[in-house]
């Protein structure tokens, strides 16, 4: 219950660290394109910038999960192992407490989820900033070298339609180059219409 007591007095500071985790994976993602997406971003695209980067791609999604439920388990698994001294030297987790043989099972799961806590931190940081920067870098180079699939169609509310290749959006914009103009433009949500995948590569045979 102290195991779980502690994880849930984590949860409000926890997801506030992931919301600044996921407005500098934007930012670092942005930058690279030349976009300050701060000036561009809403309180609630602030607020869910976490979620929307999660579930950007499946990749992401699954090792954030992993991560998640590994580092969850974590202070159970070196309880269990308290015998395998490199398991605990592995994760830099050998207590300086003489008396630390003594503490009971819930004690000891409480000073292994702090430190499991802290680790599952480090490891968030690196996946959210190598996330960002190296999409920014690879959309980046696409550009450079005019690799763009214009995979999408944007219809727009004045009836006019061009094929589109979408960077991204928030709220309240899309962030987007075309065939016929390789600069990047930022719209308002607003001004679309409606838009059509018409290079659907799940669909394919």
């Amino acid at each position: 219950m102290k195991n779980i007591d502690k994880v849930q007095s984590w949860l409000p500071l926890g997801y506030l660290f992931l919301i600044i985790l996921g407005i500098t994976k934007d930012g670092i993602f942005y930058y690279q394109l030349g976009i300050n997406i701060i000036r561009y971003s809403s309180i609630m695209d602030i607020l869910i910038s976490p979620i929307a980067a999660v579930t950007s791609h499946p990749v992401f999604f699954i090792t954030i999960l992993v991560l998640f439920v590994f580092f969850y388990k974590l202070p159970q698994i070196l309880v269990n192992n308290e015998d395998k001294k490199w398991i605990h030297k592995m994760f830099g987790m050998e207590s300086d407490n003489p008396n630390f043989d003594q503490l009971s099972d819930d004690d000891r799961k409480v000073y292994y989820t702090d430190n499991s806590i802290s680790f599952l931190s480090f490891f968030l940081v690196c996946v959210f900033l190598g996330y960002g920067f190296a999409d920014g870098r690879s959309i980046s180079n696409k550009i450079k070298n005019n690799k763009l699939t214009y995979d999408y169609k944007l219809n727009y509310n004045d009836k006019e339609s061009e094929n589109a290749y979408i960077i991204g959006s928030n709220t309240a914009y899309f962030f987007y180059l075309t065939q016929e103009n390789p600069n990047i433009r930022i719209v308002p949500v607003a001004s679309v219409k409606n838009l059509e995948l018409i290079e659907n590569k799940m669909l394919k045979n």
